[in-house]
């Protein structure tokens, strides 16, 4: 939790750093400060929290199936990066958002209340008590039945509301 934590604000901070040198160069009339922040908006947005859920779902149904060799893989390889993007994706959109609040505009913080960050939170969640859901059976088997139908929903369920 700690280095979750400590990732999530480090990569936040920088990120707010460079959206602020953007937008301080962008009200001095320099081009390429627009061209920075465009280039991190760019990078992510709450529709990339949906597929990287069905992914991050998927190799957690491996992680709380699998023999112990194989699970151990699946969450080295597989649960551990997706979390680390999605904590890196969340940082970013928030860094750049509290920049823009800084810097004036009041309806930035807004865009933060997107209910699809859910899903970037739902991943971390996981990921922090992943170890927990492969103690019995009865976990094991409730979180291959939540971690599948999580996975076909993101991918199959269009999500509009």
């Amino acid at each position: 939790m700690n280095r979750t934590l400590a990732t999530f604000l480090l990569i936040g901070v920088l990120t707010g750093l460079l959206a602020a040198l953007s937008l301080a160069l962008e009200i001095k009339g320099y081009g390429f400060g627009r061209l920075g922040l465009q280039r991190l908006d760019g990078l992510a947005n709450a529709t990339t929290f949906i597929p990287l859920a069905a992914l991050y779902a998927f190799a957690a149904t491996l992680v709380v199936t699998a023999p112990i060799g194989a699970a151990a893989f699946a969450h080295a390889n597989g649960t551990t990066p997706i979390h680390t993007t999605a904590l890196t994706l969340l940082a970013t959109i928030a860094g750049i958002q509290i920049a823009r609040f800084g810097f004036g505009n009041a309806n930035a913080l807004g865009v933060l209340l997107d209910w699809r960050f859910a899903f970037g939170a739902a991943i971390i969640a996981a990921h922090l008590s992943i170890n927990k859901l492969r103690r019995n059976a009865l976990t094991r088997t409730v979180s291959f039945i939540g971690f599948t139908a999580a996975a076909l929903a993101c991918l199959y369920w269009t999500f509009r509301i």
